[in-house]
Parts: structure tokens; C-alpha cells; sequence
């Protein structure tokens, strides 16, 4: 299997969902061994995945440093993650990624309208070799061993529509788009009037996120899956997990995760070169994973 980038660059307008102001987001392809570039085309800027780009995980996954920073990439990373795009430039021109409608698919039709070209170079993943967890209470997120990539998340909220619920994913492209692309993020009504009184989530209606209040769904139009709420959560962990720049080859595991959780997954799984190896896919013993992205 090639690392692989776009055919062409494409681009989108869509609301932020904090500052609730326009974003241009555009994907342009890049050379073998770049990576996933992020710019501020407003600061003229330049911003690497990787962990250590990582400032703030509070309310979503925030990469920069003190002079800008680009806020709420996770949803996108996920659909990068499924589409197994290793080279790439993402520009913005403002603070935060566009929300979209508050999941995965509208990134995964701009990849789709962009194209995937493969390059000649081989596809390296990050294949874990040892058990690493991250606890905070009851609360964990792990990455275990495994031939091929695999998510469960299990959730418990005090909420008479969501209560407690499970998700268990083998990861595939298709069944990316067909299971999980589209589950969209939630939020309390009440979180949300909050945050709006400090200027943030200004963005935020119900055609971008699955409104709650103490009783109900806000949404007209419902939910699009009965577990919608804990598919949303492995969206995210796979947009976390992308953060470390490759694919990784595990199974992902956690009971109440968080993006601040995830990240300090992802750092100490990349702290210790005993912890992982990046291998090329073809080096696999598996060949289950390459044919994961066909």
C-alpha cells in the first residue's frame, strides 16, 4: 500500500462553530513524507499534526502555539483517518476548522469531490506492540495490540435519551462512511446558553449539533442512529488518534473518553519507542488493514 494524497485541491466555506463566523477551509495535495500540514492563510502560518502541537483539549482539540492556534480539527481527522490520507495541506483563514453539520460526512464528500492518489512511497502506520492506558477515575482510554484497527467506546450519561451506551466499530472506509461518519456532536441547552454568554459556541444551532434539553432531543428530525451519542465519541477518538499524524494499528478501548484523555494517549504511546513501531503497511503480517481503505 502508497501513502497517499489528493488528486486536486478543494475547497469549502462553512460556519465556526465558536466564533459562528465564516471559515474557507481548502486541501491541497502534498509530497511524499510531508505529512497533514495545517496553515493559517490569515497569519501566514504554518502548523504540523503531531501531539506536541497540541494547546488545549477543554471543549474540543485545539493545535498551535502563542502566536494562532486552529480549533475543533478532530471531526475532520476522523474522515482523514478513513480515508488514509497521509500528505496534505489544510488552510484556513480563521481560528477553527468549520463545523459543517457537526460530523464527519461533509469532509468525507470533500475528500470524495478532491480524489485519492496514491504516491510512490510506502504507507507507514504506527503499529502498537504494548498495552498503554490513561486513567482519570472510572474513566479510561487504551490502545491495545491488534492486527487490524478497532474502536469501542461505551458512554453513561445521566440523561434519559442517552443513559448508557455502546459502540463497537471495525474500522473500514465503507463502514466509516456507512457507521460513523455521520453521527453528529451534542450539547445541554443549558451548556450551551453558558457558553454563549462567554462569546463562544456562537455558531452552534441544530443543524450543526444534536440539541438536548433535561428531557428530550431538540432536533426536529431525531436521531440518526439509536446510539448516535456513542458513535459520535469514536468519531472523535479516531480524530484524536489521527493527531499522532499516521493511522495507527490497535484496538482503541474506552469507557468515558475525552479529547484531553486522548491526547494524553497519544503522548505517551509516542513518548517510548518501545511502545510502537512505524512500519510500512506492505510489512504487515496482516494484510486485513491495507484492504481496510480499498
Amino acid at each position: 500500500m502508497q501513502q497517499r494524497t489528493l488528486k486536486k485541491a478543494v475547497e469549502v466555506i462553512g460556519i465556526g462553530l465558536h466564533k459562528g463566523e465564516p471559515i474557507k477551509l481548502r486541501l491541497e495535495p502534498l509530497d511524499v513524507d510531508a505529512g497533514i500540514v495545517f496553515y493559517r492563510e490569515d497569519l501566514a502560518m504554518n502548523i504540523p499534526l503531531s501531539p506536541k502541537s497540541v494547546i488545549d483539549t477543554r471543549m474540543a482539540t485545539v493545535i498551535g502555539n502563542e502566536k494562532g492556534f486552529i480549533s475543533t480539527i478532530e471531526h475532520f481527522l476522523s474522515a482523514v483517518y478513513a480515508y488514509g490520507i497521509d500528505n496534505m495541506r489544510v488552510t484556513v483563514d480563521g481560528n477553527e476548522m468549520p463545523i459543517m453539520d457537526g460530523s464527519s460526512i461533509s469532509f468525507c464528500l470533500l475528500l470524495d469531490e478532491a480524489g485519492i492518489e496514491e504516491q510512490d512511497a510506502p504507507k507507514k502506520v504506527i503499529r502498537v506492540k504494548t498495552p498503554i492506558e490513561i486513567q482519570d477515575g472510572d474513566k479510561f482510554v487504551r490502545l491495545l495490540p491488534h492486527d487490524s484497527a478497532a474502536f469501542d467506546f461505551r458512554i453513561k450519561f445521566d440523561h434519559p435519551v442517552i443513559g448508557e451506551q455502546e459502540e463497537s466499530f471495525d474500522f473500514s472506509t465503507k463502514n466509516f462512511v456507512e457507521e460513523i461518519a455521520r453521527a453528529r456532536t451534542f450539547g445541554f441547552a443549558k451548556d450551551i446558553q453558558y457558553l454563549q454568554s462567554q462569546n463562544l459556541a456562537m455558531g452552534a444551532t441544530l443543524q450543526n449539533a444534536i440539541g438536548l434539553d433535561d428531557h428530550k432531543v431538540l432536533n426536529p428530525e431525531g436521531l440518526r442512529f439509536d446510539n448516535e451519542f456513542a458513535r459520535h465519541k469514536i468519531l472523535d477518538a479516531m480524530g484524536d488518534m489521527m493527531v499522532s499524524g499516521h493511522n495507527i494499528l490497535a484496538k482503541y478501548e474506552s469507557f468515558a473518553g475525552s479529547h484531553n484523555l486522548n491526547y494524553q494517549l497519544t503522548t505517551k504511546l509516542l513518548s517510548d519507542s518501545k511502545n510502537y513501531d512505524l512500519v510500512a503497511v506492505e510489512e504487515l503480517q496482516s494484510r486485513s488493514f491495507a484492504r481496510s481503505f480499498a
